[in-house]
């Protein structure tokens, strides 16, 4: 195979049209930063809170249809060892916009916060919240790493260009166009890079349905043909293990930064549940492509195309099926078309990973702990620094493992069974207090790590019931042991926030000895009470305002 130099010059104006967006949204977002009132650093991580409500439903759906996510699913369908049916992150993911909108939004945008680990430094102090910042700036780095190794796969199965060079080029233009802009750059790019996943994609799938090589996908939807059947089966004693992977995906991507990025930055609570309901929509349509393609993958006598045997699943490229599919399956001029969607998938979601670790480390690590006098322009370049550090540092990452599925497993698992307990009671449960969290945060990670992941292969001390060979020949915990630690982790931030509060506030052990001031900190305030009246009449007349205006901050 020879370097295909049509699609590399299709990849290099691709490129150049979202290179020159982020720059014309760095100049919108320098024109935003003169009109608006509030600082640099706001404009930079948030577009002054005033993000276009369309603009706000595609980058928040970009943001989650990466590249792991059309990779990631086109690979499980084609997994005669799982099947559509453990083709999970569509519907996961409708759940983690609904309950977002529902319950997650109103607190986070009506008390102005800039990043999700605020209500943690205002309720925990810094050094708690220091420790809590690291799995969400880890989480972040896994899904830099994720979204280049589906993209570095595909350019190398469909371009016959090096993996090393298609990750490097990929990383560095995100890195650029986010540098320059901040949200603005990042938002409007996710516009462009969403219409041509769209497009893309459906593209594709008519001439993939129609290739000459491949059976009737609903003839193969049940019946063994060439491999098991595509739909896939759900087991009664593989149930624990689904149910795991789902709560794992719909609830764990509510403990994401750039989930909140896109909620804080609309200029009100209705928008932003709108923005949540709408993108839930796109993330069912933009699923079926790749399901689609899997499908056909798994109907395919691979031994009639060029590809021949053994098939992509004996070979272990079952992660790249979606650009082998392409490559083997369709025209030329297609199969180019379709890495333009993974392409665009992969900037959309990488982009997103690197500004939202950016704006943890700035705003909660650098500016409230660090510097507390930093001036505009020095958060600026801080902002820049920390983009290039995790952009270098997940680029490095994409070299240790080529499976999209363990980055993407290993990142979503620490944001679920550590950060989102701990979300959930700082933002809901007045009781929780430094020491419930301590303890949590600890049992997390200790059962966590106890629990084993063969992903990485990290064999487990603790042997869950269910625990066997799955059908790979792997060990594996059939019970849904994270979320098992998730609510254990829930439930010890609770209780032992509540022995704290009796220990204190009964003077069982000394105020001297009270390190996070949980006694002076649940003494209600009438300040508070009244800024609580202040943002209900602020989100009122935010309501009022059209939701598509952007002019003014």
């Amino acid at each position: 195979m020879v370097l295909n130099v049509p699609g590399l010059v299709v990849m290099a104006l691709f490129y150049l049209l979202i290179l020159g967006t982020g720059i014309w949204a760095s100049f919108r977002s320098k024109k935003e930063e003169k009109k608006c009132s509030g600082d640099g650093m706001e404009i930079t991580l948030l577009a002054g809170r005033n993000i276009n409500l369309l603009v706000g439903i595609f980058t928040l759906t970009a943001t989650w249809v990466g590249g792991g996510f059309i990779l990631g699913i086109a690979e499980a369908t084609y997994n005669p060892t799982l099947g559509a049916v453990w083709a999970l992150m569509p519907v996961p993911y409708v759940m983690t916009f609904f309950l977002g909108g529902f319950f997650f939004a109103r607190p986070m945008r009506e008390n102005n916060y800039v990043t999700m680990m605020d209500p943690f430094q205002q309720k925990y102090g810094n050094v708690l919240s220091s420790a809590l910042i690291l799995p969400a700036l880890v989480a972040d780095v896994l899904w830099v790493a994720r979204t280049l190794v589906s993209l570095g796969g595909t350019m190398s199965v469909i371009l016959d260009l090096s993996y090393v060079y298609s990750i490097i080029i990929s990383s560095v233009v995100a890195m650029i166009y986010t540098l320059l802009g901040g949200l603005y750059s990042v938002a409007y790019t996710d516009v462009i890079q969403l219409i041509l996943i769209f497009v893309s994609l459906w593209v594709c799938v008519p001439f993939l349905m129609t290739n000459p090589h491949s059976l009737d996908i609903s003839l193969t939807a049940y019946n063994q043909t060439f491999q098991t059947p595509w739909v896939g089966t759900v087991e009664l004693d593989e149930a624990g293990k689904w149910f795991d992977d789902f709560m794992l995906l719909a609830l764990g991507g509510l403990a994401y930064q750039a989930f909140y990025q896109r909620i804080l930055s609309a200029s009100s609570y209705t928008q932003a549940q709108v923005t949540c309901f709408a993108s839930s929509a796109f993330c069912l349509v933009l699923g079926i492509p790749s399901i689609l393609v899997g499908a056909v993958a798994a109907s395919t006598d691979w031994n009639s195309t060029d590809y021949g045997l053994p098939t992509p699943y004996e070979r272990d490229q079952a992660g790249s099926i979606l650009p082998i599919a392409l490559q083997y399956l369709t025209p030329p001029y297609i199969s180019i078309i379709g890495i333009g969607a993974v392409a665009a998938a992969v900037m959309s979601s990488m982009d997103s990973a690197l500004l939202s670790s950016a704006s943890l480390f700035s705003s909660n690590i650098y500016k409230n702990i660090l510097r507390k006098q930093a001036s505009d322009r020095e958060m600026q370049w801080v902002i820049r620094i920390s983009v290039v550090v995790v952009g270098m540092a997940g680029t490095a990452l994409t070299f240790l493992d080529s499976s999209v599925l363990v980055f993407w497993l290993v990142g979503v698992d620490m944001s679920y069974t550590i950060m989102f307990p701990q979300l959930v009671c700082v933002l809901f449960f007045k009781m929780s207090n430094g020491y419930g969290a301590s303890v949590g945060f600890l049992m997390g990670i200790i059962l966590r790590f106890l629990s084993g992941e063969p992903l990485i292969g990290l064999p487990p001390a603790i042997h869950y019931p269910g625990y066997r060979l799955n059908k790979e020949g792997n060990l594996t915990q059939y019970f849904p042991f994270r979320t098992a630690i998730m609510l254990m982790s829930l439930l010890s931030i609770l209780l032992f926030s509540w022995l704290a509060s009796i220990i204190f506030n009964k003077g069982l052990l000394s105020e001297k000895w009270d390190m996070f001031k949980i006694k002076r900190k649940e003494k209600p305030t009438a300040r508070a009470a009244d800024s609580k009246k202040t943002n209900s009449a602020n989100e009122e007349a935010s309501a009022a305002k059209p939701l598509l205006d952007t002019t003014t901050c």
